[in-house]
């Protein structure tokens, strides 16, 4: 087995060959260096991009795959992401009844200054 470093943010996800966070669970997609130097200016690239996000390089072994080795159990939470349609959906759901919407204040104030 061999040693390789790969970035991981504040909230425990880890970058992916895209340049996206992912939670870990499949670790052949994960961003990977053989090199500590390249793996920060990796980290100095992305931070550029979002200086919000507080990027650590982490060293794990690798498997006989070449994968990635992770603790299961600091992996955190899996990302749920919603489809369209139900995000949609979500923002439309009538309000509670006796909370009037903005469309009916205004239709009923028109009304009733005429």
């Amino acid at each position: 087995m061999s040693q390789v470093f790969i970035l991981q943010n504040q909230d425990g996800y880890f970058l992916s060959k895209q340049k996206e966070w992912l939670d870990g669970r499949d670790a052949s997609v994960l961003y990977r260096s053989p090199h500590r130097d390249e793996a920060l200016n990796q980290m100095v690239e992305v931070n550029s991009k979002d200086y919000t996000q507080r990027i650590s390089i982490v060293d794990c072994q690798l498997s006989e795959k070449r994968h990635p080795i992770l603790d299961p159990d600091s992996l955190p939470e899996p990302k749920i992401e919603l489809p369209e349609e139900q995000t949609e959906a979500q923002s439309n759901v009538p309000e509670e009844k006796g909370e009037a919407s903005n469309a009916e204040v205004n239709a009923n104030e028109m009304a009733s200054n005429d």
